[in-house]
């Protein structure tokens, strides 16, 4: 099953226009807004021992920076993945190269890995660009490395998880301005579902549930379990999606 000439394809499609560009640009911004206050809040509560956060000695810097800025990455995320995402089918069906694009010696299954690895690649250097911060506070503290690990590992694992629903959104429009806010709307619905209702089945449905333990620091199976299920769902929806337009075709 050979995914690269699609993976290729959609890559270099990102960097050569300002997609790519504009959303690292945007996501930086603001973890870095988010970052720098956090970090200043944190640096004046050393300094004063009648800080919100109980005197000098008190402080760690795991708990009051490094937790709170993986919290507000992950919520950037929901912002920022529908609009890496909502390219990569709707693009095909509104310039009529998606019956092309399905007449191609290549498997249903390879073209979905394809946009799917190209999507998540960008996702991974925009992530691997805020390990600046991890810098920033290793040479200042020491933050603990397995909330760091836990937590950077949470943040793949939710990207992967909301490009496969990307993907699956995109497949169905040819409208990208639709594909992005649908997405955006159903992970938040996704996001905020634990809060509807107290029931344990609706908990363990929410993303933000499963969010907490790696910013904890906790590496649980059941969440890791959670975000390759969704990711694995909507991956073969969108498969579906796809094989029913070949027959239709």
């Amino acid at each position: 099953m050979n995914f690269l000439p699609v993976y290729k394809k959609e890559l270099r499609s990102y960097f050569t226009s300002p997609i790519a560009y504009m959303v690292m640009l945007f996501f930086l911004l603001m973890t870095g807004i988010f970052f720098m206050i956090i970090f200043n809040d944190f640096n004046q509560a050393s300094m004063y021992a009648g800080s919100p956060y109980g005197g000098g000695q008190n402080l760690n810097i795991t708990n009051h920076v490094v937790r709170p800025l993986l919290g507000n990455m992950t919520v950037i995320m929901l912002f920022v993945i529908p609009l890496v995402t909502m390219k990569l089918f709707a693009e095909e069906r509104k310039s009529g190269t998606m019956e092309l694009l399905l007449t191609y010696p290549l498997s249903d299954m390879a073209i979905l890995l394809g946009k799917f690895f190209a999507a998540l690649t960008l996702l991974l250097i925009m992530l691997g660009l805020t390990l600046v911060y991890t810098l920033f506070m290793a040479i200042h503290s020491s933050p603990e490395s397995g909330t760091l690990i836990s937590g950077y590992l949470g943040l793949v694992l939710t990207a992967s998880a909301f490009t496969a629903l990307g993907l699956f959104i995109s497949s169905l429009t040819e409208n990208q301005l639709i594909a992005a806010v649908a997405t955006f709307s159903i992970l938040l619905i996704f996001w905020v579902i634990q809060w509807l209702t107290p029931s344990e089945i609706l908990s363990y449905v929410s993303i933000n549930k499963h969010t907490e333990n790696f910013i904890k620091g906790i590496i649980d199976t059941r969440d890791v379990v959670y975000y390759l299920s969704f990711t694995v769902l909507w991956m073969f929806m969108t498969l579906r999606v796809l094989e029913s337009k070949k027959w239709r075709g």
